[in-house]
Protein backbone atom coordinates (compact mmCIF):
# COMPACT_ATOMS: atom_id res chain seq x y z
CA UNK A 1 0.00 0.00 0.00
CA UNK A 2 1.40 3.38 -1.04
CA UNK A 3 0.55 6.84 0.23
CA UNK A 4 2.30 9.52 -1.82
CA UNK A 5 2.67 13.03 -0.43
CA UNK A 6 0.78 15.77 -2.29
CA UNK A 7 3.96 17.17 -3.79
CA UNK A 8 5.96 15.89 -5.56
CA UNK A 9 3.65 12.86 -5.90
CA UNK A 10 4.63 11.67 -9.42
CA UNK A 11 8.37 11.76 -8.69
CA UNK A 12 7.87 10.11 -5.28
CA UNK A 13 5.69 7.33 -6.72
CA UNK A 14 8.13 6.70 -9.57
CA UNK A 15 11.02 6.33 -7.09
CA UNK A 16 9.02 3.95 -4.87
CA UNK A 17 8.22 1.77 -7.89
CA UNK A 18 11.87 1.72 -8.99
CA UNK A 19 12.94 0.80 -5.44
CA UNK A 20 10.36 -2.03 -5.31
CA UNK A 21 11.18 -3.40 -8.76
CA UNK A 22 13.46 -6.18 -7.45
CA UNK A 23 10.84 -7.28 -4.91
CA UNK A 24 7.91 -7.50 -7.33
CA UNK A 25 6.61 -10.63 -9.01
CA UNK A 26 3.96 -11.02 -11.68
CA UNK A 27 1.29 -11.50 -8.99
CA UNK A 28 2.17 -8.29 -7.09
CA UNK A 29 -0.58 -5.68 -6.83
CA UNK A 30 0.37 -2.17 -5.75
CA UNK A 31 -2.49 -0.21 -4.20
CA UNK A 32 -2.71 3.23 -2.75
CA UNK A 33 -3.32 6.93 -2.80
CA UNK A 34 -0.79 8.07 -5.38
CA UNK A 35 -2.02 11.67 -5.13
CA UNK A 36 -1.74 11.96 -8.90
CA UNK A 37 -3.94 11.01 -11.85
CA UNK A 38 -2.36 8.55 -14.31
CA UNK A 39 -4.56 9.15 -17.36
CA UNK A 40 -4.57 12.59 -18.97
CA UNK A 41 -8.21 13.00 -19.95
CA UNK A 42 -10.15 10.46 -17.94
CA UNK A 43 -8.70 10.79 -14.44
CA UNK A 44 -9.00 14.54 -13.87
CA UNK A 45 -11.59 17.02 -15.04
CA UNK A 46 -9.04 19.61 -16.25
CA UNK A 47 -7.49 17.16 -18.77
CA UNK A 48 -4.00 18.65 -18.37
CA UNK A 49 -1.02 16.61 -19.54
CA UNK A 50 0.99 15.32 -16.57
CA UNK A 51 3.07 12.45 -15.29
CA UNK A 52 4.72 11.38 -18.55
CA UNK A 53 7.79 10.11 -16.68
CA UNK A 54 5.69 8.06 -14.24
CA UNK A 55 3.69 6.49 -17.07
CA UNK A 56 6.92 5.60 -18.87
CA UNK A 57 8.21 3.89 -15.71
CA UNK A 58 4.97 1.88 -15.45
CA UNK A 59 5.36 0.77 -19.07
CA UNK A 60 9.00 -0.19 -18.57
CA UNK A 61 8.06 -2.29 -15.55
CA UNK A 62 5.12 -3.92 -17.40
CA UNK A 63 2.71 -2.51 -14.83
CA UNK A 64 -0.75 -1.29 -15.72
CA UNK A 65 -3.55 0.61 -14.08
CA UNK A 66 -6.04 -2.23 -13.51
CA UNK A 67 -9.12 0.00 -13.39
CA UNK A 68 -8.12 1.85 -16.59
CA UNK A 69 -7.50 -1.49 -18.34
CA UNK A 70 -11.07 -2.57 -17.58
CA UNK A 71 -12.58 0.84 -18.31
CA UNK A 72 -10.37 2.75 -20.77
CA UNK A 73 -12.69 5.76 -21.16
CA UNK A 74 -14.68 5.78 -17.91
CA UNK A 75 -14.96 8.99 -15.98
CA UNK A 76 -15.35 7.77 -12.42
CA UNK A 77 -13.33 9.40 -9.69
CA UNK A 78 -11.91 8.33 -6.34
CA UNK A 79 -11.35 11.76 -4.82
CA UNK A 80 -13.22 15.03 -4.45
CA UNK A 81 -11.32 18.14 -3.41
CA UNK A 82 -13.76 20.45 -1.69
CA UNK A 83 -11.08 23.17 -1.56
CA UNK A 84 -10.73 23.16 -5.36
CA UNK A 85 -14.14 21.78 -6.29
CA UNK A 86 -12.55 19.13 -8.51
CA UNK A 87 -12.88 15.40 -8.99
CA UNK A 88 -9.93 13.14 -9.84
CA UNK A 89 -8.85 9.51 -9.72
CA UNK A 90 -5.69 9.55 -7.64
CA UNK A 91 -6.17 6.19 -5.89
CA UNK A 92 -4.90 3.32 -8.01
CA UNK A 93 -4.34 -0.43 -8.26
CA UNK A 94 -1.36 -1.40 -10.39
CA UNK A 95 -0.80 -4.94 -11.57
CA UNK A 96 1.60 -6.74 -13.88
CA UNK A 97 0.32 -6.95 -17.44
CA UNK A 98 0.78 -10.74 -17.48
CA UNK A 99 -1.66 -11.10 -14.56
CA UNK A 100 -4.60 -9.27 -16.12
CA UNK A 101 -6.40 -12.55 -16.84
CA UNK A 102 -6.64 -13.17 -13.06
CA UNK A 103 -8.66 -10.02 -12.42
CA UNK A 104 -12.40 -10.60 -12.69
CA UNK A 105 -13.88 -7.26 -11.75
CA UNK A 106 -12.81 -3.85 -10.51
CA UNK A 107 -15.11 -1.10 -9.31
CA UNK A 108 -15.05 2.23 -7.54
CA UNK A 109 -17.23 2.20 -4.43
CA UNK A 110 -18.76 5.43 -3.15
CA UNK A 111 -18.01 6.49 0.39
CA UNK A 112 -19.96 9.02 2.41
CA UNK A 113 -17.43 9.00 5.26
CA UNK A 114 -14.37 10.18 3.34
CA UNK A 115 -13.28 12.44 0.50
CA UNK A 116 -11.87 9.27 -1.13
CA UNK A 117 -13.92 6.46 -2.65
CA UNK A 118 -12.85 2.84 -2.33
CA UNK A 119 -11.70 0.51 -5.08
CA UNK A 120 -12.74 -3.14 -5.08
CA UNK A 121 -10.82 -5.75 -7.09
CA UNK A 122 -12.14 -9.28 -7.53
CA UNK A 123 -9.38 -11.80 -8.18
CA UNK A 124 -9.84 -15.34 -9.43
CA UNK A 125 -7.15 -17.45 -7.78
CA UNK A 126 -8.37 -20.69 -9.37
CA UNK A 127 -6.80 -22.22 -12.44
CA UNK A 128 -9.99 -21.91 -14.51
CA UNK A 129 -10.09 -18.24 -15.50
CA UNK A 130 -13.26 -18.65 -17.57
CA UNK A 131 -15.34 -18.02 -14.45
CA UNK A 132 -14.35 -14.36 -14.57
CA UNK A 133 -16.85 -12.08 -16.20
CA UNK A 134 -15.09 -8.81 -16.96
CA UNK A 135 -17.98 -6.45 -16.33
Amino acid sequence: NIYAPNTPAPRYTKQILVDLKGEMESNTIIVGNFNTPLSVLEDHLDGKQRNISLKLTLDQMDLTDIYRTFYPRAREYTFFSSAHGTFSRIDHMLGHKTSLNKFCKVEIISSIFSDHNGINLEINNKRNFRNCTNT
